[in-house]
């Protein structure tokens, strides 16, 4: 019997150094995208965003279809409180990447500020004492949200700018929610707000969240699991594309296919949830795109 078992242990050593030369050949593929903030640039993940947290009970249902949320740091537009603070936990845990957004100012507020980057610089503390409490570590992507369109004034450049440099000083990256759409100027010239963004950013490593909801490119309120590249809406640069909003913006998005809800918005497939909810929806480059998973 020892001659068998030299034999036997022979045969267990060759596999096992094979297994161990497969394994370094080729790494595991089945680690969660959501493992900090994995890229690949062919492949798209959906993922939505709203101003109000959806509840806890819809979140088993939205991870059927979405990869990623939208996360608010401060209050959003048009709102008059944060519902999404103190929600990252039960998110991270349902198996949802980040899309990290901050309120930032708009053209009136910076009309008449006398000094818009030191405003800028107050703003990104603010961003950073927020995403601290909230348990986002340093290297997290925060969105400055600049929804309004077009080239930006340039007390607009300034605030983003500094709120940028404020941002990555403190040891995150800096991002923008801004147009994609192409706004028509003077000459038969167009400019679109995220090109205007990345002209001025003057080496600044800028993560670019785009809006183009104009069909085509988008395909409208299309919630399929396989959505296009940020790339496909016009902005070539653009890591995220918001392409539906709720609820449809006619001026826009009026050329859409008729996929949109009667009421206009969009609404996510739910199965025996009690009542919709309306959404944006978005593609993204990764499945954690603010890379919001790390642990502090």
């Amino acid at each position: 019997m020892r001659g068998l078992e030299k034999f036997a242990a022979c045969i267990l050593a060759i596999f096992s150094c094979s297994l161990v030369l497969a394994v370094a050949r080729f790494p595991a593929h089945s680690q969660s995208p959501l493992q900090g903030s994995a890229q690949d640039p062919d492949l798209a993940y959906l993922g939505f965003d709203r101003n109000d947290y959806p509840g806890d009970s819809y979140l088993p249902a939205l991870k059927q279809s979405f990869s990623f949320a939208g996360y608010w740091l401060n209050v959003p537009p048009g709102a008059k409180s944060n519902s999404w603070a103190g929600k990252r936990a039960i998110l991270r845990d349902s198996g949802f990447g980040f899309l990290v957004l901050f309120n930032g100012r708009t053209s009136a507020e910076l009309k008449h500020a006398a000094d818009p980057a030191a405003l800028a610089a107050a703003d990104a503390r603010t961003a950073i004492e927020n995403a601290k409490r909230e348990g986002f570590s340093p290297g997290t992507v925060i969105f400055l949200d600049q929804e309004e369109g077009g080239r930006l004034l340039p007390k607009q450049q300034e605030y983003f700018l500094a709120w940028a440099d404020g941002i990555i000083s403190a040891g995150y990256r800096a991002g923008v929610y801004c147009s994609g759409i192409p706004v028509r100027e003077d000459g038969n010239q167009s400019i679109t707000t995220a090109e205007d963004i990345h002209d001025h950013a003057r080496g600044r490593k800028i993560i670019y969240f785009v809006y183009n909801d104009v069909c085509p490119p988008s395909p409208g309120c299309a919630s399929s699991k396989s959505p296009g590249l940020p790339s496909a809406s016009g902005i070539e640069f653009a890591d995220i594309w918001q392409f539906a909003q709720s609820p449809r913006r006619k001026d826009f998005a009026r050329g859409c296919p008729a996929n949109y809800n009667r009421d206009g918005n969009c609404y996510p497939p739910l199965g025996n949830s009690a009542a919709p909810i309306y959404l944006d929806l978005d593609s993204a480059t990764s499945a954690d795109p603010s890379n919001g998973r790390l642990q502090n």
